[in-house]
């Protein structure tokens, strides 16, 4: 016996004004719909697929369950526009306004630009993001099993909290990136930030370009892989690491423990009062200058 064949309603250039003008709707395909004024106008909706449409007000999809949306726009009032849904494939798309995706779980986001991403994709699981352009503060804060390819970002304290997470081919932008997070690989991406990844635990770097002041400091199994360091002063200060660096550091500052191999090192700081240096190997046949204060190296 054949299973029932599931019908879904077309709705076609229409605007919508009231609130909670779609509530709880079940199995629609929106085609170049407005939505206006009216706050929540998809609230625990289910199955919805939108092309072409505009979301112009807040709230748009909270407590929804099955939503494929393809080159949408939600405007700056579209705010806090995806809170408390699962299941959320988007592409193709642009998302002006701020607060986006809160607590959502399985997130596909592809070719999307968000532009002012304050607030964004915070405490969320299961997320994929691919080709997207996003520039704000605090992005993908507590966010959980993450997979990352082609992100430009341009925002502070970004990824702070997040677990499980592969970030690939990326550009990354950002001052305190991942702290306090936990098993974290980048992989292939340029990463320029000051301060980068303090507090974190399973922080690994392959074959990465990093620019930082004080970077890669207090983290429990830092391991980096035929990165290059450049512009970075004052790494690795009480860190486990075990870093293979292509080319020179211009400092390294009181590593806690593990080894460190480089072409060359232009300061190295111990400081005995504070480390035990014989927890760390560091090798490296042209070493400037082995001294045991910062000072002018900040």
């Amino acid at each position: 016996m054949k299973g029932k064949v599931k019908m879904v309603e077309e709705i076609r250039d229409m605007k919508f004004t009231e609130e909670r003008a779609l509530f709880g709707s079940r199995d629609l395909y929106l085609n170049g719909c407005v939505f206006e004024n009216g706050e929540s106008p998809l609230k625990e909706a289910r199955n919805i697929t939108a092309r072409e449409c505009l979301f112009r007000y807040k709230y748009p999809f909270w407590y929804c369950d099955g939503i494929e949306l393809n080159k949408v726009t939600f405007f700056d009032m579209a705010r806090a526009g995806v809170w408390y849904t699962r299941n959320f494939h988007m592409k193709n798309a642009i998302v002006e306004a701020p607060k986006n995706f809160r607590r959502c779980e399985n997130i596909t986001l592809k070719n999307v630009m968000i532009p002012h991403a304050a607030e964004t994709l915070w405490n969320c699981s299961d997320v994929t993001l691919d080709s997207v352009r996003v520039t704000g503060d605090y992005f993908a804060m507590g966010c959980r099993n993450v997979t990352v390819s082609n992100l430009d970002l341009i925002g502070n304290y970004s990824f702070d909290g997040a677990v499980n997470m592969e970030i690939r081919d990326s550009h990354l932008a950002s001052k305190d990136a991942f702290w306090n997070s936990d098993n974290i690989t980048v992989k292939n991406c340029f990463v320029t930030g000051e301060y980068l990844g303090w507090n974190s635990k399973n922080l690994t770097l392959i074959d990465c370009t990093i620019e930082s002041l004080q970077g890669m400091c207090y983290i429990d199994n830092l391991v980096m892989k035929n990165c290059r360091l450049i512009n970075t002063t004052l790494a690795f200060e009480y860190s486990d690491v075990d870093a293979d660096i292509r080319g020179g550091i211009d400092s390294v500052f009181n590593p806690g423990s593990g080894q460190i191999s480089a072409d060359r090192i232009g300061h190295l700081v111990i400081q005995k009062d504070y480390i035990d240096p014989g927890k760390t190997k560091i090798v490296c046949d042209d070493i400037e200058e082995t001294t045991d204060t910062p000072e002018g190296l900040w």
